[in-house]
């Protein structure tokens, strides 16, 4: 009986687990911060008598706790399997489908390539994923300024961080990290000379933001304009197979 109590005990807990998404590290300071605050200014209120204020705070204190825990979110994503696919880097909005040429300061080749746009709302998962199997060669940060990501020129304009992925097979493909009007903080665990794999994770944006990624020329593009995408499992565009 026993055992089959702690059987039933841990495929509970594999449902939870399998249900609730776990947070991003890099979310887990600003969530445990709300947390303390809220305890903190609870105990304070109840100690000079403000009973009714304390419960109030504690109201607000937790709403504010558990839509960081949301925002922070990284559910687990199942990427196809076909290696001449590039998935979404990103959940959100396809804002922007054209041609335009990778950030200056990764240095590489100026050609216009297709560039797709994705538009992140503060509901969408905010973690970024690497769009295909390869090695990284670069990671790029450059500052600037914090338009409404959702404008063309937050791609040139707005403090962004970008990463070149050489592809096992198909080509270079570039992501970009966009900060956005709200969101002042990026974050990128991608390092250079790291082998990835598609779907996994590498970083985040904080409270609204927009990521690009540049296909390499002749790449079929496989989404519309106004499609939502969900990161880590969305076709985003496919190789040419000719090329590769």
């Amino acid at each position: 009986m026993a055992e089959n109590t702690s059987g039933a005990g841990s495929h509970l807990i594999g449902l939870i687990r399998s249900t609730i998404p776990p947070i991003h590290p890099g979310g887990r300071p600003i969530i445990l911060g709300a947390a303390a605050a809220t305890l903190g200014v609870r105990l304070a209120l109840r100690a000079v008598g403000l009973t009714r204020a304390s419960a109030t705070a504690t109201r607000v204190g937790t709403v504010a706790t558990l839509a960081s825990a949301a925002f922070f979110r990284a559910p687990r994503r199942v990427p196809p399997m076909d290696q001449g696919l590039i998935v979404a880097p990103a959940d959100g909005l396809i804002s922007l489908i054209q041609d335009a040429a990778p950030p200056p300061e990764l240095g590489v080749d100026p050609t216009l390539r297709p560039r797709v746009s994705i538009f992140l709302s503060i509901f969408d998962v905010h973690v970024q994923r690497i769009p295909v199997d390869g090695l990284i060669t670069r990671v790029a940060y450059q500052p600037g300024t914090f338009l409404s990501a959702d404008l063309d020129k937050a791609s040139e304009d707005n403090e962004r961080n970008s990463v070149i992925i050489e592809a096992t097979v198909g080509g270079q493909v570039v992501v970009t990290q966009i900060a956005g009007l709200i969101a002042r903080r990026i974050v990128c665990d991608a390092v250079p000379g790291e082998p990835v794999l598609a779907g996994s994770t590498f970083g985040l944006i904080r409270f609204g933001s927009r990521v690009d990624t540049y296909l390499p020329p002749g790449t079929e593009v496989a989404v519309r304009r106004g499609q939502r995408a969900i990161g880590g499992e969305t076709v985003l565009a496919r190789f040419d197979r000719g090329g590769s």
